[in-house]
């Protein structure tokens, strides 16, 4: 009977930044249709592990609940992905969690992905615009070139991809898939194609481009299916160009 139905989960868990990552299993009541999340927040609401002793609640981040804002991210049974889309029926039991190794963990799940957010500002991921008057309506695009940019639009910035990737690592400065992505989707930008160069520049650094080891696990894992080596093709061939411009010098935008 479902209502007798258990779901065990065996979490990594972590107090703090500095102390040391250890085990603890729970069992949730079974409910038809349930996902990560919600029994996670069952265990929050009565946070006693397998063996009947009284724990802590489990800390995890999490905000839309829709596969929208990327917030909780986590390694889900060995790969990483969004709790709220992990449907308990669908995973092999028990259930291992565990935080992304990318990123410094915070507590238990929770993870600091501000690494993510700094390569961000890194290469300029935006449109500078005056908002100080009323601009009229912005530049149309090529309806083919609207499609391909809509497609890199959908990225949530949740880490799944740097967490798949080899190359990102403590001891690497590479800024990943995801930010590399969004430079090609600001540059096809009628406005935002005025910092295009600033844009290139930044990923022609040290951590940028050539740190890329073409492995393509991040776009095999993105939940989005966004097409991130392509991404990183086309800005393979714009680097080689700015850097002739670089070389040569032009006044041809």
């Amino acid at each position: 009977m479902a209502e007798n139905k258990t779901v065990k989960f065996i979490i990594q868990r972590q107090d703090n930044e500095n102390s040391a990552p250890y085990e603890e299993e729970f069992e949730v009541p079974y409910r038809p249709g349930m996902n990560v999340i919600s029994a996670l927040m069952e265990v929050r609401r009565n946070p006693v592990n397998a063996k009947g002793q009284a724990s802590t609640p489990i800390t995890w981040d999490m905000n839309c609940l829709e596969e929208v804002c990327g917030a909780c991210s986590m390694i889900i049974n060995g790969k990483p992905r969004q709790s709220c889309s992990a449907l308990v029926d669908q995973l092999e039991q028990p259930i291992r969690l565990a935080p992304m190794s990318t990123f410094p963990v915070v507590r238990d799940l929770q993870v600091d992905r501000s690494r993510m957010f700094d390569a961000l500002k890194k290469v300029k991921a935006w449109i500078p615009i005056d908002g100080t008057y009323d601009l009229g309506p912005g530049p149309r695009m090529p309806e083919t070139k609207r499609q391909w940019a809509y497609e890199l639009s959908k990225c949530m910035t949740c880490g799944v991809c740097l967490e798949a990737c080899p190359n990102v690592n403590s001891k690497s400065n590479f800024i990943g898939a995801q930010p590399l992505s969004q430079v090609r989707l600001f540059n096809a930008h009628p406005t935002g194609a005025m910092n295009k160069a600033e844009r290139l520049a930044a990923i022609m650094e040290d951590g940028g481009l050539t740190d890329c080891g073409n492995s393509q696990n991040c776009v095999q894992s993105c939940p989005k299916g966004i097409p991130l080596t392509t991404s990183i093709a086309a800005l393979n061939r714009d680097t080689t160009i700015q850097a002739f411009r670089n070389f040569f010098g032009s006044d041809h935008a």
